[in-house]
């Protein structure tokens, strides 16, 4: 069937936006456009594709699966449309560059050794990284914002029609301070619901296997804690209290290793997440993101060989 010429980017614009704000009232804002210009778009849309787009109510639009079915196609043709626009006026010697959705797990090690190992071969090469939780972030991938994103993603619905690739996997593990009351002989009879607990965001693929923790070790969750995905938040907090923080291995290895930080030992360890990258497959990998993949594949082997970190 042939494209409908009366659709334009205009079209795929409004859709894009009120997709990514999940407002009407947000996206004309963000558009400069009147709210009711945009619904007269999304209408004269949904009428040229003769699907319902959007479900509308007082708290938003959310799509419809009619919605993210063409919101995979949508997204990744603006974008190349508009890399195909900016190749044109910025000239040859412009810089290349390639776009990172990084989730928390992979902030400390993984992503600073790639983009070491990337620019060590591509002098010109732009690294741009977005962080955020999966939902988020998978989302702008899906819209192509983003070229890829990596971490631990796989338990997200947002993951499904998109590819992910294991690259290696990581444990969580319970760490403190120096001279933390859990660590000293005369306070044994104390416990882990005894102190406040740092955990990643609630409903983040991440939190999920922290929970794992406490289910294994038949702990109940300590009412005080702090949840967030900032790593350099939880590490502060945790060197001037006596908090617990439930974290990525990696967000912590060399904190261990310098003794800045303790890992508390429960005897067993959450058996680890998949560590990986993923993309959208309805868009095309540029050169630069193709070098990414190249090296990423490269770290996450000599992971699961034990030559880094």
């Amino acid at each position: 069937m042939n494209i409908d010429t009366r659709i334009k980017f205009r079209h795929l614009v409004c859709f894009l936006e009120v997709a990514r704000q999940g407002s009407l009232a947000k996206a004309s804002d963000k558009l400069a456009i009147s709210q009711p210009a945009l619904s007269k778009t999304l209408k004269e849309l949904e009428g040229l594709l003769n699907a319902s787009l959007f479900v509308r109510s007082k708290s938003g639009a959310a799509l419809t699966e009619s919605g993210v079915a063409f919101m995979r196609y949508a997204g990744p043709s603006v974008q190349a449309l508009r890399e195909g626009v900016n190749s044109l006026r910025s000239g040859e010697h412009a810089p290349v560059a390639v776009r990172l959705g990084v989730l928390s797990t992979v902030e400390s090690l993984l992503v600073p050794e790639v983009i070491c190992r990337l620019h060590a071969k591509h002098p010109a090469l732009v690294v741009s990284v977005a962080t955020g939780p999966s939902a988020y972030l998978l989302s702008q991938l899906r819209l192509g914002e983003l070229d890829l994103v990596v971490g631990r993603m796989t338990d997200s619905p947002q993951i499904l029609g998109l590819s992910f690739e294991h690259l290696y996997s990581e444990s969580m593990t319970l760490v403190v301070r120096q001279g933390h009351p859990l660590l000293t002989t005369e306070e044994r009879s104390l416990t882990l619901e005894d102190f406040p607990v740092v955990l990643p965001l609630a409903g983040t693929t991440i939190r999920q296997f922290a929970d794992s923790l406490f289910v294994q070790h038949g702990i109940d969750p300590p009412r005080q804690r702090l949840e967030t995905l900032s790593l350099t938040l939880s590490r502060r907090y945790v060197q001037c209290s006596d908090a617990v923080w439930i974290a990525p291995f990696d967000a912590v290895r060399q904190d261990l290793q310098v003794g800045e930080l303790v890992e508390l030992e429960l005897g067993i360890r959450e058996p680890g997440g998949s560590v990986g990258l993923c993309s959208n497959p309805a868009l095309p990998l540029s050169i630069p993101a193709q070098w990414c993949v190249e090296t990423l594949r490269e770290v996450g082997q000599a992971y699961r060989e034990g030559t880094y970190p």
